[in-house]
């Protein structure tokens, strides 16, 4: 007989099949989908004393017998902390795979690590069945159902694809994996590998898309960045010792919310700009089909619309690029075919949601940002139903920056008044060519 759970039912202890049961009955019309076996389905293990719920962490306690129970309180807080939050299935997060990345070695462990857990689950021979339901297996981390909701991208000519979650999917599971850090700090005094400050849950739930990379976390508040590493080159100040736990003392420097992870840095002129957390690292990175060709995908939205004033400022935290008034050549090209080019892309009548934007946005060039009058600029649609790769301009970059100034003397005022030719005595004699960073060495420190 299965345990029977009890509707208002708010203190006391209960076994593992009735905290499944509850869990399944209180999280059953949520967003963000769970299962009904968070307790006791892999990778769950309540022997270590503890299992993940959401961003909360709640404490196993073995009875008389040799069986496990949890709080029933825990389990409904954690329920209502998990109902609340927010998920929007069109903003993605990609969370690999990344080339240059080594194969994740399949070796138990109690910490959390989804991104690595995910990957390795992936990688599996049989991931294929399991993707499409058969087996029964259910895949979760901290009683999140992740594989309802991955997304599987594959690039045209590309035999391997990409995985993509909501970002409200990422945050969740990176908050859930900074509480079981903090836990286990508090809990096992001689834990080495955390030191991770935080000062609540909430605080950690904040986190967008973040994977801790640096053992040498300060203990102390995070604090806000304020240039201090401004006019700084990324390949001399990333060799500095120390530099790794300096940045993790942090919060991002775009969003602001969450623990920085990474040292941004411009590509084009090598300056640094800011230290940021993998989502917003993640975010602002062009997606790069070539070395001179990339895809505009619907998160340029955000970065040229929604939140560019933010943006805007960050990218301008290099040097060159704020003397020269300009984006390295990716983001300007990005911009040209997002913003510049927005009233040229044909649409479609498509019923009861009227005209919508067909296809998908490309541009590509020849020639390069060093050397403008030859660099010209191609944005074309691809998957156009009335013509697959359409051409809809083609733009010198003398122009393409031209047009970029004026639209950010009016999108943002601020930091466009900060830009200009004058400030160009610090820059280095010799331009660097735009280096696409199409691999995960992007995303680390060194």
């Amino acid at each position: 007989m299965s345990d029977r759970v009890i509707p208002g039912r708010g203190g006391g202890f209960i076994s593992l099949g009735a905290a499944d049961a509850l869990w399944a009955d209180l999280t059953g019309g949520n967003v963000v989908p769970t299962v009904s076996a968070a307790f006791t389905c892999a990778p769950t293990d309540a022997r270590v004393g503890y299992v993940l719920l959401g961003g909360r962490v709640v404490a196993t306690v073995q009875v008389s017998g040799g069986g496990w129970s949890v709080s029933e309180a825990e389990v409904r807080r954690a329920a209502m902390e998990l109902n609340v939050v927010a998920m929007d299935r069109r903003d993605l997060v990609r969370i690999g795979p990344f080339r240059g990345t080594p194969q994740q070695e399949h070796r138990e462990t109690t910490l959390l690590r989804w991104r690595q857990r995910i990957a390795r689950e992936l990688q599996e021979p049989t991931h294929g069945r399991v993707a499409q339901g058969e087996g029964g297996d259910q895949h979760h981390l901290a009683g999140i159902d992740w594989l309802r909701v991955l997304v599987e991208q594959t690039a045209q000519g590309r035999a391997a694809g990409s995985w993509w979650l909501p970002r409200g999917v990422v945050r969740l599971l990176d908050a859930a994996e900074h509480a079981e850090r903090k836990w286990l700090q508090a809990a096992r005094p001689g834990y080495g590998t955390v030191t991770e400050p935080s000062s609540s849950l909430e605080q950690a739930q904040a986190a967008d898309g973040r994977q801790t990379t640096s053992t040498d976390r300060p203990a102390g508040p995070l604090r806000l960045y304020n240039g201090e590493l401004k006019g700084q080159l990324y390949g001399a100040l990333s060799r500095k010792p120390g530099i790794s736990g300096k940045v993790a003392g942090w919060i991002c420097a775009v969003c602001r919310t969450a623990p920085a992870a990474v040292l941004d840095h411009c590509h084009e002129h090598g300056y640094v700009r800011a230290p940021v957390c993998h989502s917003c690292n993640m975010q602002e990175r062009p997606d790069h089909l070539y070395s001179n060709d990339i895809r505009v995908a619907s998160r340029y939205t955000r970065l040229f619309d929604t939140e560019a004033a933010d943006w805007l400022r960050h990218w301008h935290r290099c040097s060159g690029c704020r003397a020269r008034t300009t984006l390295p050549l990716p983001h300007l090209a990005a911009w040209i075919a997002h913003t510049a080019c927005r009233s040229l892309r044909p649409t479609h009548h498509r019923g009861s949601r009227g005209r919508t934007p067909c296809g998908v946005l490309r541009v590509s060039w020849r020639g390069s940002q060093n050397a403008p009058r030859s660099c010209v600029l191609t944005v074309t649609v691809d998957f156009c139903p009335s013509g697959e790769h359409r051409v809809l301009a083609q733009v010198p970059y003398r122009e393409a920056a031209g047009q970029f100034r004026t639209w950010l003397a009016k999108t943002a005022p601020a930091v466009a008044a900060e830009a200009g030719p004058d400030r160009v005595d610090d820059l280095p004699a010799q331009p660097r060519p735009v280096i696409a960073d199409t691999s995960s060495e992007g995303l680390a420190l060194f």
